[in-house]
């Protein structure tokens, strides 16, 4: 079975609380964008259990095929929750930068949790406390909808409905790996009254995306309360920023970095402003919302 492990950004990120096993609370809303990876899952029941995980593609370099990968907990969790046993073998090529901002280890995971599903005829959506366990953003790629609300540490999820043509994106990778560790630790907390205002501006959010409205009233709203523990500390990341908005775009930072991204009406609009971002040297992605990646990009 070949699946697609789609990349997310984060159009929205305030952190609401920390809790007593010192994970924060969050409220995010995620979409998926057309930059994948792309896996080649095959398994079958066996008496003994081989799971074997082959990486290729160009950013595959540096990725560990240890136990410790994604993709082959992945494997172990579907195995543990059904209880079964495999051998399994996954061919995972890698066009997701890593620690990114973009979830593309979560993705992988998810892909091959959905792959292993309809495989052996499971809803992926049984495996949402399993796939927690693995990753807070793995739940995310479990479901098929472009924009998800994400509440908890992210992986209490609502998907959101959007009409008409969805809109594209550049996506620009400054070449650096931000821990998302260091920048909960640097972070200090918010002040509840500027929270109770984010939070009325994602319910905004979502009610101009269900309603279709122009990208242009959505990056009004856009936030991600993490750039205040990144940009200060990261100058790679900042630089992209300063890059986007001496273009006239309006920049947000997705995730816990460090990939910094910003959206457009269109694909023409996307072309543009990513082609005055690679003359500045930059490592470019146009994406659209949803859909698959274009690999001539």
């Amino acid at each position: 079975m070949s699946l697609t492990a789609p990349a997310k950004v984060n159009l929205f990120l305030e952190v609401t609380g920390k809790r007593a096993d010192g994970y924060h609370e969050l409220a995010t809303l995620f979409a998926k964008v057309s930059l994948s990876d792309k896996i080649t899952l095959e398994a079958q029941p066996a008496a003994h259990q081989k799971h074997e995980l082959t990486l290729s593609g160009p950013l595959a370099q540096g990725l560990s095929c240890s136990s410790d990968n994604l993709a082959l907990r992945a494997v172990r969790v579907f195995e543990q929750h059904f209880g079964l046993t495999l051998h399994a073998h996954i061919r995972l090529q890698k066009h997701i930068p890593f620690g990114a901002g973009l979830g593309g280890g979560s993705s992988d995971a998810g892909a091959v949790l959905r792959g292993l599903c309809l495989l052996f005829g499971k809803d992926p959506l049984q495996l949402l406390e399993p796939a927690a366990r693995l990753g807070a953003d793995v739940p995310l790629f479990l479901y098929p909808d472009t924009f998800l609300k994400g509440e908890g540490i992210g992986e209490k999820l609502t998907p959101v409905q959007a009409a008409g043509p969805l809109p594209w994106a550049v996506l620009v990778y400054p070449d650096t790996a931000v821990p998302t560790k260091d920048v909960f630790r640097r972070l200090r907390p918010p002040e509840h009254k500027s929270v109770l205002t984010n939070l009325s501006n994602l319910d905004k959010l979502i009610e101009y995306i269900g309603q279709s409205l122009p990208p242009a009233m959505w990056c009004s709203l856009f936030f991600n309360r993490l750039e205040d523990a990144v940009l200060p500390y990261v100058c790679s990341v900042r630089n992209v920023k300063e890059d986007f908005l001496s273009l006239g775009a309006s920049p947000l930072m997705s995730g816990s970095g460090s990939t910094v991204f910003a959206v457009t009406s269109d694909r023409n609009e996307a072309e543009d402003l990513a082609g005055k971002m690679k003359k500045k040297g930059r490592k470019v992605f146009t994406v659209r919302f949803g859909g698959d990646w274009d690999e001539n990009n």
